[in-house]
């Protein structure tokens, strides 16, 4: 399932028989309309990303298309006997059950075959009748594909890193992350014929991204995703199905397609005087840049024909808004900013790392990569003085001023005051209308900006943290997952103010496209080592020297290069 920058149409012309859609569907909350006489389609062989701002409806709509939630009024249509999985967020509901079986269980009628199979075969009296309905679970459940649902589980679970060790595992004995693995690869088994993925990238590290997107490129059915990983959604979507103005408008072409055709509206809606003539040859040039990879597409045919129908009135603005993110520097920090000497820390016992020696320079913008979402964490807490390490040293250089930002905000925020109280804190200037302003640009309008900081949101955490990050004006930068409960809007804000930001940055994150357009250095922990590397991103992962290495430092003795 190929993902490129195709044409843009309000109205997908693809002539496939649809395997699910939604007529005159509305959802409401009260007096809160998410979405109204929702009309769409969606056809096998294609995978449409769901998009829309924070509380616009995404997972509740995604809901509905399951049946897990009733719209207020229209209908779910699906093609009879298509069977349809969604990736579930229920981490308990399976704790009793082995992995394998876990998997497994994603396709129920399969599921319940194997049980009335070893149910009639664990009979202590056996009789003909059992016997000749056996053969009739035996015959459906090869039908099913049952005698290779084993095998096709575990491939599924190896793939998203989940080792044969694992498979006769309990679930309540797996990690929290290891249970959103186990439950993707539930929701991928079986060939579903429709797919609904909400974050399915939540908790994956970048060799299990990378698989499912393989693995999504190819399936050859209908892929319905919400994800906030914008090079995941480039990488999988054939389509983007825009949740906006109360309506879900269905766009052919990628996140990266969507967006900047978005922006161009705006912009030309806001330069009303432009001659049409201007505007036009604006959207051609737009459009030939953007075709120029659709003839990779399986779909190019179609496309070039979308693009050749395209006019000024199908590209539409969006009503998104984007916080204004900016990071400065109070001074400059000195050349040798930051020296790690032998450091060393453990956890419950097992070393985390050790003998580490990295030396940091003005400027460097340094991404950090781990396997268990633990080493990354405890060495930012160690180098900002959050907890000590158990050997070795690290010093900052005379003139430094960190700012950090944790993974874990809770403590942050376990306070009785509002948001225009709580900035205040770590504000030099103390007027209320400044404070106030400066939330404004965060989205923080009107009443708003004073909520109780003890009860927001985590995307509000968030963009309150990013503000009292802003407000410190340090010249290094320590950040831990930035992106996580951001919306797409806020993401993009973000990228784009750490790639202006003319301080030091040391930062951890999952967000492909994150990393690569701000990283120029990669450290990565593996098991028994550690690679350093001055390199974007995408030649890091490119790089065979790299990858070598990897693999030496999966299975090699302890020992850090």
């Amino acid at each position: 399932m190929p993902a490129d920058a195709g044409a843009i149409n309000l109205e997908d012309t693809e002539t496939h028989a649809h395997m699910i859609g939604a007529s005159s569907l509305t959802k409401q909350y009260g007096k809160q309309l998410l979405f109204k006489d929702v009309n769409i389609k969606f056809t096998p062989g294609n995978c449409y990303g769901l998009i829309g701002a924070n509380g616009s409806g995404k997972s509740t709509f995604l809901k509905i298309l399951s049946g897990e939630i009733e719209p207020t009024s229209g209908s779910v249509d699906i093609i009879p006997g298509t069977r349809l999985s969604m990736l579930r967020q229920d981490h308990f509901q399976f704790n009793e059950f082995p992995v394998l079986e876990t998997v497994i269980m994603g396709h129920e009628k399969l599921y319940k075959v194997m049980q009335d199979k070893e149910a009639i075969y664990a009979k202590p009296d056996f009789s003909d009748a059992d016997g000749v309905r056996a053969a009739e679970l035996e015959e459906e459940f090869g039908h099913m594909n049952g005698y290779e649902a084993e095998a096709e589980a575990a491939k599924l679970l190896q793939g998203l890193g989940i080792g044969e060790e694992l498979h006769q595992t309990l679930i309540k004995d797996l990690s929290g992350g290891e249970r959103v693995r186990v439950l993707l690869a539930q929701a991928l088994f079986g060939n579903p014929g429709v797919l609904l993925l909400d974050e399915p990238t939540n908790h994956l590290d970048v060799v299990s991204i990378s698989w499912l997107e393989d693995f999504l490129y190819s399936f050859e059915n209908t892929v319905i995703v919400v994800s906030h990983d914008r090079h995941f959604l480039d990488r999988v979507c054939t389509h983007i199905a825009d949740i906006d103005f109360g309506k879900v408008q269905l766009y052919t072409g990628n996140y990266s397609f969507w967006y900047e055709s978005s922006q161009l509206a705006l912009t030309q809606r806001r330069d009303q005087n432009k001659r049409t003539e201007d505007k036009m040859k604006e959207l051609q040039a737009f459009i030939a840049r953007f075709s120029a990879n659709a003839s990779k597409s399986r779909q190019a045919t179609s496309r070039k024909k979308l693009l050749e129908k395209l006019t000024l009135d199908d590209i539409k603005p969006s009503s998104r808004k984007y916080p204004y993110i900016a990071f400065k520097m109070e001074r400059e920090s000195g050349r040798d900013l930051l020296t790690i000497t032998n450091l060393g820390k453990s956890l419950n016992g097992v070393p985390l790392f050790s003998g580490l020696n990295i030396t940091l320079r003005k400027g460097e913008k340094v991404a950090f990569f781990d396997r268990d979402g633990l080493t990354v964490t405890t060495l930012f807490q160690i180098l900002t003085g959050e907890i000590e390490p158990d050997e070795g040293e690290y010093r900052w250089g005379a003139s430094t001023s960190v700012g950090y930002f944790p993974k874990e905000n809770t403590k942050y925020f376990d306070v009785d005051l509002n948001l225009v109280d709580w900035l205040r804190q770590y504000s030099t200037d103390k007027d209320e209308q400044f404070v106030r302003g400066f939330l404004g640009r965060m989205l923080f309008t009107g009443d708003e900006s004073l909520k109780m900081a003890n009860v927001i949101s985590g995307g509000e955490k968030v963009r309150c943290m990013l503000s009292r990050m802003m407000l410190l004006n340090a010249n290094v930068l320590v950040m831990n997952e930035p992106t996580n409960h951001l919306d797409l809007e806020s993401i993009t804000s973000l990228n784009d103010a750490m790639i202006e930001y003319k301080g030091t940055l040391l930062f951890a994150s999952h967000d492909h496209q994150f990393v690569q357009t701000i990283a120029d250095r990669i450290v990565e922990f593996m098991p028994n080592g550690v690679i350093d590397k001055l390199s974007t991103y995408d030649d890091y992962i490119a790089c065979q020297d790299v990858e070598s290495l990897r693999m030496n430092l999966s299975d090699a003795a302890l020992g850090f290069v």
